[in-house]
């Protein structure tokens, strides 16, 4: 086939471009059961060519559920594993996904899905324990997809706006299918890679401050295991983030209050420490707050990068960054792209087992902010399953900032409003309907009503705090009052350091699916 002068040009090793292939070319490899590891974290960087050539062959053939796959990616591809899931192509997904099809498929019980935390998950990988009828330790998985940039000299891939799990994937898969991505500018020089080592004789990561790296700005990859090289020409595409509103605005201006007030008090720099914050519009609002704040020489250590982060680089707010995705908006891109050669010198890509590494984040003294589904009264939090059972999202990263963070925040508008409830869901219940993060994880709690300050108190304290100053007006007395009845049933039971009253501690929940509102009538007489 003709290869294009522009996939000569990103693929620096001669051997590779006898390797290209069309996307067609590579649907017999695919067997239906198949462990398949994609590129990606995030929705950027992940394979698009490969995947939607099998989905137009499993169209053509009428082959959905028949043709399907274990599917690994770092967290949440695109919407490449969305038509997957429309198509009945995963058969098991882990471990983070992000969208209404797959979502829906996992909770028709059509999707085997799988939820780890992300420092976690690509090591587990490499340990086996996903794929425990297989024993060679470099055929875990069948196949990897990786998109790249570049290809250097000696075959190593260069990633694009994202590293994820790759390093760990190319480590453990038989074969690897590499989609060069031309309609994307080439990401060289801003990666960080730390391959795989296994235990027991793993050294530390030597980092310690946000700008340090290891050297190595490509992924290496045996060559002979590289069975494809494909032309990629489609760029990424992130949806748009909401703008700010009064109740995104509030919460930013709680937490930036409190961050002063830190400084002040001597238990952060006027630079703050490393900040983290995961994704989604009330993380990008926080951060897009901290742009009017005043704060200087800040620095970042996350797992992604979005578009509210380029306005503290542009207003020189911020230092430097280091994440495992660049996850922006078209108009995010440009304007990075427009200014690459200055972006270039303040952004470090890792792979999100560094990115997420419970001991770097505790090292750093990384300053944790991110969103949850609901938080109770004794600050247990719910970050994946509404009302207990329905998949959302997934875990994150959220569980290795929150557990190992100087400063480990959550932050959430205090209420959801629905069709049939103009205040709508409380953010603040009595009993989490599913615990992802517990009690001992969280320090701050922050709505657009308030900031709790949880840090040295007692779950009795906590729950005064969190009642008075994050939840809705319209909640504040039913929780005050569910607070108080549990107390005087745990009294008589001398049962006083976390009360509840069991056979109501759901009620918001189950009034919510009765009734259509949280608001509750009145609590069952205590016994």
């Amino acid at each position: 086939m003709t290869v294009s002068q522009l996939l000569k040009e990103r693929v620096r090793y001669a051997p590779y471009l006898k390797k290209v292939k069309f996307a067609e070319e590579l649907i017999p490899l695919f067997k239906h059961g198949q462990n398949l590891g994609w590129s990606g974290f995030t929705g950027v960087g992940t394979p698009k060519v490969v995947p939607e050539a099998l989905v137009k062959h499993v169209e053509q053939n009428n082959l959905q559920g028949k043709l399907a796959f274990n599917l690994f990616v770092g967290a949440s591809a695109g919407p490449e594993e969305n038509s997957w899931a429309t198509h009945d192509m995963i058969l098991r997904r882990a471990p983070h996904q992000v969208g209404k099809p797959i979502a829906n498929a996992i909770n028709a019980g059509k999707i085997q899905f799988f939820d780890k935390h992300l420092s976690m998950f690509p090591q587990d990988l490499t340990y086996g324990y996903y794929t425990k009828d297989r024993t060679d330790p470099h055929a875990f998985l069948d196949y990897t997809i990786i998109e790249a940039t570049a290809i250097k000299e000696d075959g190593s891939i260069v990633p694009g706006p994202s590293v994820g799990g790759s390093p760990e994937f190319i480590a453990c898969s038989d074969k690897v299918i590499i989609e060069v991505n031309t309609a994307t500018p080439s990401f060289e020089g801003l990666h960080d890679i730390d391959m795989p080592v296994n235990p027991p004789f793993r050294k530390p990561y030597p980092y310690l401050s946000v700008t340090e790296k290891c050297g190595i700005d490509s992924i290496p990859v045996d060559p002979e295991r590289v069975v494809a090289i494909v032309e990629s020409t489609t760029r990424d595409v992130v949806g748009e983030n909401a703008p700010s509103d009064e109740m995104s605005r509030a919460i930013a201006s709680n937490l930036v209050g409190f961050f002063r007030h830190e400084v002040k008090m001597g238990r952060l720099p006027e630079n703050l420490h490393p900040l983290q914050s995961g994704i989604g519009n009330i993380a990008n609002a926080v951060i897009e707050g901290l742009t009017t704040a005043n704060f200087k020489h800040l620095t970042v250590w996350s797992e992604v990068i979005q578009d509210s982060f380029l306005d503290l680089f542009e207003n020189g707010s911020l230092d430097y960054a280091s994440a495992t995705s660049v996850r922006l908006t078209d108009a995010g891109f440009k304007r990075m792209f427009s200014d690459w050669e200055n972006f270039k010198q303040k952004l470090c890509l890792r792979s999100q087992v560094v990115s997420n590494n419970p001991e770097l984040i505790r090292r750093l003294g990384v300053i944790a902010m991110n969103t949850p589904v609901e938080v109770d009264i004794y600050a247990h939090a719910n970050s994946t399953n509404v009302n207990g059972s329905r998949m959302l999202h997934g875990l994150g990263g959220s569980g290795d900032f929150l557990r190992n963070a100087k400063l480990s925040i959550m932050h959430a508008p205090s209420a959801r409003p629905t069709k049939t409830d103009p205040t709508g869901i409380s953010t603040i219940v009595p009993f989490a309907s599913h615990v992802d993060h517990t009690e001992h994880d969280l320090d701050i709690l922050v709505t657009d009503q308030g900031l709790a300050d949880l840090r040295g108190l007692a779950p009795r304290e906590r729950a005064r705090e969190i009642i008075s100053k994050c939840a809705h007006p319209d909640y504040r007395d039913l929780l005050t009052d569910y607070l108080q009845r549990s107390e005087h049933y745990a009294m008589k039971n001398k049962a006083m350091h976390e009360p509840h009253m069991l056979q109501n501690a759901l009620k918001f929940h189950t009034n919510l699916m009765e009734k259509g509102t949280m608001k509750v009538d009145s609590w069952d007489p205590v016994k």
